[in-house]
């Protein structure tokens, strides 16, 4: 084989093994993007089912304190 071969052949390989590489790392900084999010609207969603009950407590101080009130 003659040397140019050789060095395309060396090339190829570099080529391939940089590209792939490359390839592995932003799968998993994607991966690991993805699962941050997750997280913030798993916290989200949470937060979103104690509004009502948050609203519901309200309604019966509101309610409580109208009594107090009125009996002054």
């Amino acid at each position: 084989m003659t040397s140019t071969i050789i060095v395309a052949l060396i090339s190829l390989v570099g080529t391939l093994a940089g590209s792939l590489g490359g390839i592995i790392v932003s799968s998993k900084l994607t991966s690991y993007r993805l699962e941050q999010l997750e997280k913030k609207v798993d916290k989200h969603n949470n937060f979103a089912e104690k509004i009502p009950i948050i609203n519901e407590r309200m309604d019966e101080i509101t309610r409580r304190l109208e009594v107090v009130e009125r009996e002054r």
